[in-house]
């Protein structure tokens, strides 16, 4: 199969997929005796995305394969065609799934402790429910407290290949104006951490949720581009706006998936 008939099928597959798409995945839309190596399938990949570029679409790495998403910087005027609210996530939750990103694993105990302000449960739940934290052990101490880590769904909703693409704290905080104090001392790391076994589960909160509209859909607009947040410690007086540069501009540019 020549270059140009391998870059059109993994074009194609990635625009019909609708999800990240793993090498293996690619190479296998083809008969096995036309079957493309690895390297090539990555060369076809790498030239489809220069033919994209200084257009409105971008190829682009995740921790679980490759998709073609819209290019951050066009997703205020393509959530247009979603005429329902984004999400709206608040303060106190995106703070939250900050501090488990950056210092993970980390006990509800230790997010209280830089916080300031006691977790409220369905903040956790709902980041379990959305499968972008789990519990990864336990601390071996008293109660045996859940440690908490971000999911490879996290890096995929936020366009991150790797943690290691998390933008510095000091441009998240810019962006986000948070008002914690992000930079602690790691917790959990060591002899203390016991791993989780296969029967742990979430632990349940309240019946009451924390209250979010109807979602965009995260990978037509880049991972989350056009979500809204809504501080729920003081909804009144907070402009949405002011926050949502932490979900959509992530990374340096990039929105924040492995």
């Amino acid at each position: 199969m020549n270059e140009i008939s391998l870059k059109n099928v993994i074009e194609a597959a990635l625009l019909a997929a609708g999800r990240p798409v793993e090498l293996a995945e690619l190479a296998a839309l083809f008969d096995e005796a036309l079957r493309p190596t690895s390297e090539q399938v990555r060369a076809a990949l790498a030239a489809l995305a220069a033919d994209y570029l200084g257009r409105g679409i971008e190829v682009k790495e995740t921790a679980t394969g490759f998709r073609v998403q819209v290019r951050r910087e066009l997703a205020a005027e393509i959530s247009r065609l979603w005429p329902e609210r984004p999400a709206r996530y608040s303060r106190a939750l995106l703070e939250t799934l900050a501090l488990i990103a950056y210092r993970q694993p980390i006990t509800r105990g230790d997010i209280e402790a830089v916080r300031g302000v006691a977790v409220n449960p369905n903040i956790v739940k709902t980041l379990l429910e959305r499968n972008w934290i789990r519990i990864v052990g336990h601390r071996d101490v008293p109660g045996r407290p859940e440690l908490l880590g971000t999911t490879r769904e996290f890096l995929d909703y936020f366009g991150l290949k790797s943690l290691d693409e998390l933008p510095p704290l000091a441009e998240l905080k810019a962006m986000a104006d948070l008002n914690v104090q992000l930079d602690f001392a790691p917790a959990g790391r060591g002899s203390d951490v016991q791993e989780a076994s296969p029967g742990d589960a979430p632990a349940e909160g309240p019946e009451e949720g924390i209250e979010e509209a109807s979602a965009l859909d995260p990978d037509a607009l880049g991972h989350g581009a056009g979500d809204e947040l809504d501080d729920e410690e003081d909804a009144s007086s907070e402009d949405p706006e002011s926050s949502a540069g932490l979900v959509a501009r992530g990374p340096s540019g990039s929105p924040i998936e492995r």
